[in-house]
């Protein structure tokens, strides 16, 4: 069996982060793609898609990106389940991030965020991990 997601959008807003109560770092956004076709206005429709960041790469996205940023995200989809206080049934579907790439620069002009490399961490342009979510 095969889940796999790679998007390429632009953040909606800045990421969110939480932590778990055991302390667990997980960054929230969402991301805007734009579909391959055109409607039957000529216009081109966008798919606004929640992506979850774990851990420390969630710390890093939340960090180093914000609102309009070009990243790509390549993962798999998750469909969960949960009840309002209400009692009515909720379905949420999202990505869970497994690789983060920073595809253009922050426009930030502070000089001190200008002079930090953010993937120095991880050696390359790209944010991974390969641990399990812990649930």
């Amino acid at each position: 069996m095969l889940n796999r997601v790679i998007l390429i959008g632009r953040l909606t807003k800045d990421p969110e982060l939480r932590y778990t109560p055991s302390g667990v770092a997980v960054a929230t956004f969402t991301l805007a793609v734009d579909r391959p076709f055109t409607n039957q206005q000529g216009e081109r429709d966008t798919d606004f898609i929640p992506i979850v960041v774990w851990r420390k790469a969630g710390e890093t996205c939340a960090k180093y990106l914000n609102k309009g940023r070009l990243i790509a995200v390549d993962g798999r989809l998750q469909v969960r389940t949960y009840d309002t206080s209400d009692g009515q049934r909720r379905w949420v579907t999202e990505v869970v991030a497994e690789t983060v790439r920073f595809l253009d620069k922050s426009k930030n002009t502070d000089t001190e965020l200008e002079q930090i490399d953010p993937f120095s961490t991880f050696g390359s342009q790209e944010v991974r991990f390969d641990d399990d979510v812990p649930f």
